[in-house]
């Protein structure tokens, strides 16, 4: 491709580039010199789950690979030791290392469902971080000053209201931004609400007499919510590991508003043709899509059928969990809690007191139910077959 149509590929997506010039001059120079670019972006290990609010930066990634450059998957296991205060309206909890590494293989082993391992650097900014004098820390404090820690937004917030804010969550965009210096990145990708972070990076390159890497900002995916933004801690999550049937149904769950969304930022699709589409027909193409991307498509075809057979047509899944009945059952609710389809009793009871669990497409109304056999049916996606 030409330089522009590479630019036009890459800006699908996107919300800001900073600059296009830049970039546009960086591939001219990356084709003439037949030289790939540096592609950073860098994930602090403090979850173990990616879920598709993290697949709109992995994509990007994956583009830059595809079109033949250098992609860097930066573990952030130094930096998760301080936390991320991006968007945080308190002190972060500190994570043990021990967590820190596990999470940090469970990411690596979930990201190459979208990236090529062959053809993916995978680097841990604790090799050079951790080789940092307090000499070489405090002379990067050099480069920035409190009065532009205040500045940005969540920072003074915090200020404004009078919370906390540790002098360690101010050297965190410096070690970011030294990690684009360590690397001699070329482009930095990272969500919109890193914006602070990023820019730190060109800063620091050019105190250090490095070209400034180019920073290409992704867009923060709203949940199945519609409303916030996509995070485990709420509930409102896609995880990429989830089983295709979960992924389909959750899909299929979202707003028609959202769903043109999740189209222009997980897909290729020609968005003006899935316009023209029902926008019935148009969700169960992006949840095909989607669960083909972490799957395969056979997988991807026999969701589908089994969300069409269930919702379309009223009847249970053929394949769903089983549980074997004893002579002296425990209360369904301790069942669905112990197979992982509650994650505690207060859930089971909110589902419970809005009707949202039945028995042979029954819903059960009195609280001492005694289980028997039958299709248990919990909220709109799960099912169980108590035998």
């Amino acid at each position: 491709m030409t330089p522009k149509e590479t630019i036009q590929e890459i800006s699908r997506g996107t919300t800001e580039i900073i600059s296009l010039d830049n970039l546009e001059k960086k591939i001219c120079a990356s084709q003439k010199k037949g030289k790939p670019l540096r592609i950073k972006a860098g994930f602090d290990p403090t979850a173990p789950d990616v879920h598709l609010g993290h697949v709109v930066l992995l994509k990007k990634l994956k583009q830059f690979q595809d079109l033949g450059h250098e992609v860097i998957l930066l573990i952030g296991d130094f930096t998760a030791r301080i936390g991320d205060p991006t968007g945080q309206d308190q002190l972060r909890v500190v994570l043990s290392p021990e967590v820190i590494t596990k999470n940090a293989k469970t990411y690596q082993d979930q990201v190459f469902k979208i990236l090529d391992p062959k053809k993916t650097k995978v680097v841990f900014n604790s090799a050079w971080l951790d080789a940092l004098s307090s000499h070489d820390l405090l002379h990067l404090t050099k480069y920035s000053t409190v009065a532009q820690m205040l500045a940005r937004a969540d920072f003074k917030k915090r200020f404004e209201q009078q919370r906390e804010i540790s002098l360690l969550e101010f050297i965190y965009p410096l070690l970011q931004g030294y990690d684009s210096v360590h690397l001699k990145a070329d482009v930095e990708l990272g969500g919109l609400d890193q914006k602070f972070n990023l820019l730190m990076g060109r800063q620091l390159q050019e105190v250090f007499d490095q070209e400034p890497q180019v920073v290409i900002m992704t867009p923060l995916l709203e949940g199945t919510d519609g409303v916030k933004k996509m995070s485990k801690s709420l509930g409102n999550y896609i995880g990429i590991t989830e089983s295709p049937k979960e992924i389909f149904g959750k899909v299929m769950s979202i707003n028609d508003n959202l769903m043109m969304k999740y189209f222009e930022y997980l897909t290729g699709f020609n968005l003006d043709e899935i316009k023209a589409l029902h926008p019935k027909e148009a969700k169960l193409q992006l949840a095909q899509e989607l669960v083909t991307q972490f799957y395969d498509q056979h997988m991807a075809l026999n969701a589908r059928k089994d969300f069409e057979k269930t919702f379309s047509q009223g009847q249970s899944p053929e394949e769903m969990d089983e549980y074997t009945l004893g002579k002296n059952e425990c209360p369904l609710g301790q069942i669905l809690l112990e197979k992982g389809y509650v994650k505690s009793m207060r859930e089971f009871q909110r589902l419970f007191s809005q009707g949202s669990i039945s028995h042979e497409n029954k819903k059960i109304i009195d609280a001492r139910w005694v289980p028997e056999k039958g299709v248990v049916r919990i909220g709109k996606r799960r099912f169980l077959r108590l035998k």
